[in-house]
């Protein structure tokens, strides 16, 4: 077995670092307890945990000499931080997305029984345009709301199941 094959039997994503700046963005002159994460992190950490359930455990290697257990907390709680404030918005974005489908398909529903209902041939010409113009938008706004439940919140999904992952990974420094 190879060194790294381990890792994928288990839940660890090691990530070698050679500072604790490489955590972070370059661009960001915060403190650590405030400085935004680098997208290069975030990606490193989105593939590494596509095949893993959750119980994630990120581990940062980092030489001895350089490591600072103060700062590793803070990087830490920062972390963290993160990925929490991102896992609740992306729960609420989830959830709009889903409130929003099951409206739209409500007013799918009421338009298609509306229409149903209240034609009939006596009906006024301005009426019988309005039963026309109702009836697709009703099936127009029933199959666009079952795609915004089934589809569009599958896509914002795996965003929030990442966030929820990494929300509730375990975070080390180890020497190396």
């Amino acid at each position: 077995m190879k060194k790294g094959d381990d890792y994928k039997a288990n839940r660890d994503i090691p990530l070698i670092l050679d500072s604790y700046g490489d955590i972070f963005s370059d661009f960001d002159p915060r403190p650590f307890s405030q400085k935004a994460l680098s997208k290069d992190f975030l990606s490193e950490c989105q593939k590494a945990s596509t095949d893993k359930k959750d119980g994630i455990r990120l581990k940062f290697l980092i030489k001895k000499e350089r490591r600072n257990i103060k700062n590793e907390e803070i990087i830490i709680k920062r972390i963290k931080d993160h990925f929490h404030k991102h896992l609740i918005e992306k729960r609420k974005e989830l959830l709009k997305i889903k409130l929003i489908g099951l409206f739209w398909f409500i007013i799918g529903c009421f338009l298609i029984v509306f229409t149903t209902l209240f034609s009939s041939p006596d009906d006024i010409p301005l009426v019988k345009i309005l039963i026309a113009i109702s009836h697709p938008a009703g099936w127009f706004f029933l199959w666009e709301g079952v795609g915004k439940v089934l589809i569009h919140s599958k896509e914002k999904k795996e965003e929030y199941i990442f966030h929820k992952k990494m929300d509730n990974a375990k975070i080390s420094f180890l020497s190396n």
